[in-house]
C-alpha cells in the first residue's frame, strides 16, 4: 500500500511540531471584561474602504466578545440603524458619533472623540 503524501499540517492530525526549547502554546481565552469606568473608548468617523459609505467606529473595548456584541447591539438599538463588530470594533452605520457618545456616557464609559 502505498502512503499518501503529506500537503498540510491537517494531514499530520492538526499536530504542530517545534524544536524551540522555550516554545509555549499560545493562550487564546478571552480577557476578563473591564468595567464601564475602566473602558478607555474611541469614536471614529470613517468611509475609507467601504464604497463611500459612512459608519461610525468604536474603538479599544477590551473584553469578552459576547459584552462587545450587547454594548453593539445597545448601540444598535438606541440609534435605529445597522451595524457590525469586526476587528474588535463595533462598526455603526451612518454618522451617529455624537449620538454614540451620549449613550456610551450615559452607560458610565470614557469615551473619546477621535478625528473631524
Amino acid at each position: 500500500m502505498a502512503k499518501k503524501k503529506l500537503s498540510s499540517l491537517e494531514d499530520l492530525g492538526g499536530f504542530v511540531f517545534s524544536t524551540n526549547d522555550d516554545f509555549e502554546l499560545e493562550n487564546n481565552s478571552a480577557e476578563e471584561t473591564l468595567s464601564p469606568k475602566e473602558q478607555k473608548l474611541e469614536a471614529h468617523f470613517s468611509n475609507k474602504g467601504r464604497g463611500g459609505k459612512i459608519v461610525t467606529v468604536v474603538k479599544g473595548f477590551v473584553g469578552l466578545e459576547d459584552d462587545l456584541k450587547a454594548l453593539a447591539k445597545l448601540l444598535k438599538v438606541k440609534c435605529g440603524v445597522g451595524g457590525s463588530i469586526k476587528d474588535n470594533e463595533i462598526l455603526i452605520q451612518g454618522n451617529y458619533r455624537d449620538k454614540i457618545i451620549q449613550i456610551l456616557q450615559k452607560e458610565g464609559y470614557n469615551v473619546k472623540r477621535v478625528g473631524g
